[in-house]
């Protein structure tokens, strides 16, 4: 990547993640006061309602979110393809900085990578795919280097939580309305960190970056 790309403003770096009604742990809600010990056992659901997000950073904004309605159900390679064409094809012609040298990054889940997903990734985007059977290819488990993962899903949901949603409707919406505050300068800095923690990686020789705290 780092030989490859003298700058990283004409990338983007997509990924799915999980956002629960019950993401937020109030410690409040963990205490009990009593002159004697009452035994009261706090209990969570094993399986509280999610919203599966997809989006697209870049160094010029996000596009998203993209909800997968059905939560009971892990992405496939259909719904992948539904999303592309139906949702990230458009949002592309109307995005600000997009045109045929872009790149798209994906991780290696099945879902983008299947027979079936991988000719429409690249047939959208043609000799410019950063993913597994790709162009360039990326590498599997690396946190550390994705924007999506090592900024944007954090970020995300500590303003999400933070208004304590209490159903889907009202997860969806501040999902909705976090990642639309999330200006262009702020995008613009993780694509500078990610070339520090490219350039970190490799004088690690491919090892996780752990305990490293970049410059914000």
């Amino acid at each position: 990547m780092l030989d490859r790309f003298r700058n990283f403003n004409n990338n983007f770096f997509s990924d799915e993640a999980h956002f629960h009604i019950n993401g937020h742990v109030n410690k409040q809600n963990c205490r009990y006061w009593s002159s004697e010990n009452p035994k009261t056992k706090h209990q969570r659901p094993l399986h509280s309602p999610k919203v599966t997000v997809w989006a697209a950073i870049s160094a010029k904004g996000i596009i998203g979110p993209y909800f997968f309605e059905d939560f009971q159900v892990t992405v496939n390679s259909t719904e992948y393809v539904r999303m592309l064409r139906d949702f990230l094809s458009p949002q592309l012609q109307e995005f600000t900085g997009y045109n045929r040298n872009t790149w798209f990054q994906q991780d290696g889940a099945t879902c983008h990578t299947s027979n079936e997903s991988l000719p429409v990734v690249k047939e959208m985007f043609p000799k410019k795919l950063i993913s597994q059977r790709g162009d360039i290819p990326w590498p599997p488990r690396s946190p550390d280097l994705t924007p999506a993962d090592f900024f944007l899903w954090g970020y995300l949901k500590h303003r999400v939580y933070a208004h304590k949603p209490k159903t889907l409707f009202e997860l969806k919406a501040k999902i909705r309305n976090e990642m639309s505050e999330i200006s262009v300068s702020l995008c613009r800095r993780v694509f500078e960190n990610f070339r520090a923690r490219l350039e970190e990686c490799r004088s690690r020789n491919g090892d996780h970056l752990n305990d490293i705290i970049f410059k914000k």
